[in-house]
């Protein structure tokens, strides 16, 4: 029972920082170029299972308020759980764990961006454009937050 009371515990704590961090910088979370600096957060399934199922929701209610609607809502939340899914499977390969994020989200929000928002823009350039937002919150937010919550891996136990 402590166990799944912590789990359940994590999965919501992500899921509300991964929302409001969403929501509060919503100006470079939403677009055809879009840096959300809540992706960071995609490293965490490395230190807890709990943050897949955390990111996945915190993804879904940021997504509630998306310009795109409800194929943002579906789609980008998607995304997000094969990413975080991959991003725990990884979890033994540090400097991995932040690439699921950036492909999943390059392929399947710039084919949406493309598609539903840009069309003019062609979509290796929508793709891209995700992708290279990605690695900026997954490699140089992510990967040392990465790096400074090793040193607190307990905490998540």
């Amino acid at each position: 029972m402590k166990f799944r009371t912590k789990y359940l515990i994590q999965a919501a704590v992500i899921a509300a920082v991964y929302a409001v961090l969403t929501v509060i910088l919503s100006p470079i979370s939403y677009g055809p170029i879009q840096l959300r600096v809540s992706e960071a957060l995609t490293i965490l399934p490395a230190f807890t299972p709990a943050a897949v199922p955390g990111l996945f929701l915190g993804c879904l209610i940021a997504n509630l308020m998306s310009p795109v609607g409800i194929i943002d809502i579906v789609c980008g939340s998607a995304a997000s759980l094969a990413a975080a899914y991959c991003s725990y499977r990884l979890r033994n390969k540090p400097l991995l764990v932040p690439l699921p994020p950036v492909i999943a989200n390059g392929v399947i929000i710039g084919l949406e961006l493309h598609f539903l928002y840009t069309p003019e823009m062609p979509l290796p350039a929508c793709m891209g454009w995700v992708a290279l937002g990605e690695l900026g919150a997954c490699y140089a937010i992510g990967y040392p937050l990465y790096k400074l919550l090793e040193h607190y891996r307990e905490i998540f136990r």
